[in-house]
């Protein structure tokens, strides 16, 4: 039987890495293209439940800016925070107005919003406007602080903002309940709270890329913050949330990219240390036998 087990050592720790590669690859693609087949578990981190709590403090028909400032390059990581935060508010009955910081703002949020709108059987003007980037970073956050038609005159579909329903006594930041910016770099999220949440006393949480997060987390422990989501990772946390409360509410989506592309990385590193560990025996065996 030992004969046996080494052989069965030998045989594994000898693979051709194009063999290696394939079977990597194919294990990786597995949560990726069926991620109901592969449910790893998530921890949740504080910081990503003070965000879920937040929102979940809010009324119905509260007022909630997302601001999508952030483009195709940083999409993996942070367009799943922003369908899931949708969902969430959406699920809650809370208004939503979608503005951009960054040019590509206008085309992640007209995907975001397109996606999750069909799931919730929302519509425009009565559950959420999009009201577009505008040029100017800062500077359009303190415009929105004293009269918000200073810099929108027009939402991103060009109607005129006086002409919508949810726009009717919104005026300034004052006007809102809470504010959320999705960023990935500057302008962002320490824009929104130097001058813009902080100055309106507006409660504000975000959500970022990996590499943001010691940046931002001295805003999260002096509570300028409230919570913050960590790159992808954070993102899988929330869904995870996220996908909890709906299915209490018996309402069953499709999980979320962020929880399967977790997925397939834990996969990746368990296949790459299983290969190494087989190798490694692989030598050990073979070197024995050769000094008997």
């Amino acid at each position: 039987m030992m004969d046996g087990l080494k052989k069965i050592f030998i045989l594994l720790g000898s693979l051709d890495r194009r063999t290696i590669f394939f079977i990597v690859g194919f294990s990786v693609l597995i949560p990726l293209i069926k991620p109901s087949w592969v449910s790893l578990p998530i921890e949740i981190k504080s910081n990503s439940q003070r965000v879920f709590d937040e929102i979940e403090s809010l009324e119905e028909n509260s007022k909630v800016i997302l601001s999508f400032d952030y483009g195709p390059s940083t999409m993996p990581e942070i367009h799943p925070m922003s369908i899931a935060l949708l969902r969430h508010m959406f699920a809650k009955k809370i208004k939503v107005y979608g503005l951009a910081l960054w040019p590509d703002g206008n085309f992640m949020s007209t995907d975001a919003f397109s996606i999750v709108k069909e799931d919730f059987n929302v519509s425009y003007d009565k559950d959420y406007v999009n009201l577009g980037y505008k040029p100017g970073g800062e500077a359009v956050i303190q415009g929105l602080t004293s009269d918000i038609r200073v810099k929108y005159k027009s939402d991103l579909l060009g109607n005129n903002i006086d002409d919508l329903t949810l726009m009717v006594g919104v005026n300034k930041l004052d006007d809102f309940d809470f504010a959320i910016s999705l960023s990935a770099g500057d302008p962002g999220s320490k824009q929104w709270v130097q001058f813009g949440t902080d100055p309106a006393k507006l409660p504000f949480t975000t959500g970022c890329t990996s590499i943001q997060v010691t940046d931002i987390i001295p805003y999260v422990e002096n509570n300028q913050i409230r919570g913050i989501l960590e790159g992808m990772p954070g993102a899988a946390e929330y869904e995870k949330l996220v996908e909890m409360k709906l299915n209490k509410m018996n309402i069953h989506l499709v999980p979320g990219k962020a929880s399967s592309m977790m997925s397939a990385q834990s996969i990746a590193h368990i296949m790459i240390v299983l290969f190494i560990i087989l190798g490694n025996i692989a030598y050990f065996i073979k070197r024995k036998d050769e000094v008997k």
